[in-house]
């Protein structure tokens, strides 16, 4: 057994989602378009006896139940301290909660051999995101990586791979964060999210047998349902999307974030690019 483990999972960038209720946490789960991309978590686990299980953020203590909630499923009595770095913001729509879970569960499972597969690794972070509220698809996504489209219902780790170039440039611009947990627990932003993913969803069913598939494409599929499900509505987040199409770009919000993504460059923007890496071991 080591004395640390390693383990990366990669940020998500949510476009559209539906919401699958069910009162079985791993059962619930969501719909839709999402790209995972190069930056994300990086989980560093090592034991930290006598002194409980604790969370740090790019070097500070953090409260963060979701990836305690997911150490304590998989060791219910363990005392860990998982260390979390990212160059990404927190609650800005990026699925860090589900990427810091993911991470973390592969490094404990790492440290301490516990024998785990990747897809019950998954299924815990997946289940411990519905339970806290942070999150119904990203895990799913930084499970498989890509530009990635969720049509069956049933099955929280479904998905298919559009057939969109791998390390296509993208560019985002965070402004302020929104709590998934509001959304999520809200049943009549619930209802209108839903009505727009349904015909989103019959759009990105079409995509799923196309040989080659523009990001721009996927992109206007967003920027349709962002409007229609009233999601979008931040001043900063309009007047982005704004210029980028002014451009002559393709533009939308990030879910849940007040944030922006686009295939160009705008004010105040990082660049990024789509990746195809999954949550591995390091």
């Amino acid at each position: 057994m080591t004395d640390t483990a390693q383990a990366f999972a990669p940020g998500n960038i949510s476009g559209v989602f539906k919401i699958i209720a069910h009162d079985d946490p791993a059962q619930m789960h969501s719909l839709g378009l999402g790209y995972t991309v190069r930056e994300g978590v990086t989980a560093t686990v090592r034991e930290s006896a006598g002194h409980g299980t604790h969370v740090l953020f790019n070097g500070e203590a953090i409260d963060f139940p979701t990836v305690i909630g997911l150490a304590s499923r998989l060791v219910p009595d363990a005392e860990l301290t998982i260390d979390l770095h990212t160059t990404l913001p927190l609650s800005s729509g990026f699925g860090l909660s589900g990427a810091s879970a993911l991470a973390a569960g592969f490094a404990i499972d790492r440290l301490l051999e516990l024998g785990h597969s990747r897809h019950e690794l998954a299924m815990f972070a997946h289940v411990v995101e519905v339970e806290q509220l942070t999150g119904l698809g990203d895990v799913c996504a930084q499970y498989h990586g890509g530009c990635l489209v969720k049509l069956r219902q049933g099955n929280p780790l479904a998905a298919e791979a559009l057939s969109v170039d791998d390390g296509v440039a993208l560019h985002y611009r965070y402004f302020s964060q929104i709590r998934t947990r509001d959304i999520l627990a809200d049943p009549i932003r619930r209802q209108a999210i839903n009505h727009a993913a349904d015909e989103a969803l019959t759009e990105l069913g079409k995509l799923a047998s196309q040989a080659n598939v523009d990001m721009a494409t996927t992109i206007d599929i967003s920027r349709r349902f962002a409007q229609d499900s009233g999601l979008l509505a931040h001043e900063e987040v309009i007047k982005s999307i704004a210029e980028v199409e002014a451009a002559g770009g393709a533009a939308s919000m990030i879910m849940l974030g007040n944030a922006v993504y686009s295939t160009l460059p705008f004010t105040g923007s990082s660049p990024t690019a789509l990746s195809t890496r999954a949550v591995e071991y390091i």
